[in-house]
């Protein structure tokens, strides 16, 4: 008698690759950054069909241009709200950086390098202070930081009326320093005949410093810590009060530097300029992929954040829209940005625990 050999089925060869796949989609879907690079893609390709403006070379360069202003210190932004913090007065303080520079140079006819020092000195007091009063008090950085925007903007006004006369200050093209200052902040150089301005070059820089600490050294993994629980940071051994308060002071440091080229590019300023960005920054960041709960976001997200707000207020107008719709899709995609940031931490915790 013959005898039939049953065997059981071999597994389907797919099965095994499609959990790769899933699994490396996951891994991708997880990343802070992922959201925000699909929507600059799709704002990208939607602002090249309808404003005929925006496809030139120059038109591309100037709205990195205007990420860069925003990026620079939306960069610090997104690094201090991974540490689990905010600062409502990283607006103002790019304004009253070019202002202790110019009047100061300008009143006491002193060398402007001189002055760029001691505005450096006095913006990074600043970011100090909101850092030790909110470690040391308890207070929420919300309240302590919208204290101090409220003292800088009244102070910038005030200061200024008192010295100049005016709410403005007086140009400073003729005083020592200048054209060395400018060429450090405020430089610029033609590539093809288009106009590529130095705060790009910096930005690009700032950006990649960031990633590379959050990723690659022990200090990125205290932000992550004192943002995510910071408790169980303190038990480990994290200096939580140094690392926030470092966190400010990096606000108040590339505030300074975004208000040196302000200073630099236009030899004026308004002393009532600078209200308002400090949402610009955060949102930013949160459309980034960072969390408004802290210890999650990357660098990277925070930079595809400051490109589409300058592709945004830009391409609207190279549409010949009305500007005001600006601020409606502002709003539009910081509620997207929570949403979309809340599903991604969804995933990375599940990916994480699995």
């Amino acid at each position: 008698m013959s005898q039939t050999v049953q065997t059981a089925p071999a597994p389907a060869p797919s099965e095994p690759s499609n959990r790769v796949k899933l699994g490396l989609s996951n891994r991708i879907l997880a990343r802070p950054e992922v959201g925000a690079l699909v929507a600059a893609i799709i704002i990208f390709i939607f602002f090249l069909s309808v404003a005929p403006a925006f496809r030139s070379a120059e038109s591309f360069f100037t709205v990195l241009y205007q990420s860069s202003t925003i990026g620079i210190v939306a960069v610090a932004v997104g690094l201090l709200m991974i540490g689990g913090e905010f600062d409502l007065s990283a607006g103002v303080i790019v304004t009253t950086a070019g202002l202790v520079n110019s009047m100061f140079c300008w009143y006491f006819g002193v060398n402007l390098w001189v002055g760029a020092i001691l505005s450096l000195i006095f913006c990074l007091a600043i970011g100090f202070l909101n850092g030790y009063l909110v470690m040391k008090t308890g207070i929420p950085s919300f309240l302590i930081t919208l204290g101090t925007f409220f003292v800088l903007q009244g102070a910038n006004l005030g200061v200024t009326k008192l010295v100049t006369g005016q709410v403005s200050t007086p140009s400073i093209a003729d005083i020592d320093g200048f054209s060395s200052l400018q060429s450090v902040f405020a430089s610029s150089f033609k590539i093809g005949g288009v106009t590529v301005w130095g705060t790009v070059i910096w930005w690009v820089l700032f950006v990649a410093l960031a990633a590379w600490i959050l990723t690659r050294t022990r200090i990125g993994n205290w932000f992550y810590a004192v943002g995510g629980a910071v408790d169980s940071a303190r038990a480990v051994g994290v200096p939580v009060i140094k690392t926030k308060i470092g966190l400010f002071m990096t606000v108040s440091f590339l505030g300074w530097f975004v208000g040196m080229h302000t200073l630099y590019r236009f030899n004026t300023l308004q002393s009532g300029n600078g209200v308002g960005n400090e949402f610009l920054y955060i949102i930013a960041a949160v459309v980034g992929g960072t969390l408004l709960t802290g210890g999650f976001g990357n660098a990277w997200g925070v930079a595809i954040g400051a490109f589409i707000f300058g592709m945004t207020s830009l391409g609207i107008v190279y549409a010949g829209w009305d500007p005001n719709w600006f601020k409606a899709f502002l709003g539009v995609m910081l509620l997207l940005a929570v949403l979309v940031n809340l599903y991604v931490k969804r995933l990375s915790t599940t990916r994480k625990v699995g």
